[in-house]
C-alpha cells in the first residue's frame, strides 16, 4: 500500500477542505491510502510518517502573496529531514487557497516547488488544461484559476468553507489523484 501524506496549514477552514478534496483525489486510486497532516498538530511520530510516506502534497492559504506563516514554520522545522535526504525522490505537488482571483497563489505554489526541489522531490503539476478561459467557459470548470504547478482555490473572504467552488475543490481531487496514480508507477 502506497502512503501519501497531505501535510497542509488552514487559517479559516478553506484550505483544510481543499486538503480533504486532494485526499479523495488519491484514494480514488486502488493500492493508495491518504492520511492529512495538520502542520500544528505535527509530533515526532508525524515526522516520521513523513519520512515513510511515498508521496507528499503540500497545502497552505496564500496570505500576503506567500505561504501562511505556520506553514513556512513547518518548511523552516524539516531541516533535520532535509539534511539527511529523508524525503530524496518522494513525489510532491501543492495547493494553495486565497480570497482573489489572483492573490499571488503563483507565488505560493512556487515557494512550494523550491522547498520540495530543496529536499530532492520530484514535483508534480496538474495535467489540465486552463478553464473558464473563453466565451464558453464558467466558473464551473476544472481549473478555472489556469494553474499549471498545482491546485488553486479562491474563497470569498466573506465566505466561510462551505461557500468554495465544487469546480475548485475537484481540481484539488484531480491534482491528489494525479500525484497518486505517479506514485503507484514508480517502482519501489
Amino acid at each position: 500500500m502506497k502512503k501519501i501524506a497531505i501535510v497542509y496549514h488552514s487559517g479559516y477552514g478553506h484550505t483544510a477542505r481543499q486538503a480533504e478534496a486532494v485526499g479523495l483525489g488519491v484514494e480514488q486510486v486502488s493500492g493508495v491510502d491518504a492520511k492529512l497532516y495538520p502542520v500544528e498538530a505535527l509530533d515526532d511520530a508525524a515526522w516520521q510518517e513523513l519520512a515513510d510516506a511515498d508521496a507528499m502534497i503540500f497545502g497552505a492559504p496564500t496570505y500576503m502573496g506567500s505561504v501562511s506563516a505556520p506553514f513556512k514554520g513547518f518548511m523552516d522545522a524539516s531541516a533535520k529531514a532535509w539534511f539527511g535526504q529523508a524525503w530524496k525522490n518522494k513525489v510532491a505537488g501543492g495547493f494553495t487557497t486565497s480570497a482573489s482571483q489572483s492573490g499571488d497563489k503563483l507565488n505560493s505554489l512556487l515557494q512550494m516547488m523550491v522547498f520540495a526541489n530543496q529536499h530532492a522531490m520530484i514535483w508534480v503539476g496538474l495535467d489540465l488544461p486552463p478553464g473558464n478561459n473563453n466565451s464558453n467557459g464558467s466558473v464551473n470548470d476544472l481549473n478555472r484559476l489556469g494553474s499549471f504547478s498545482g491546485a488553486m482555490a479562491q474563497a470569498n473572504a466573506d465566505q466561510g468553507a462551505e461557500g468554495m467552488l465544487e469546480s475548485d475543490l475537484q481540481t484539488a481531487a484531480r491534482l491528489g489523484r494525479r500525484i497518486a496514480e505517479i506514485s503507484v508507477s514508480f517502482a519501489s
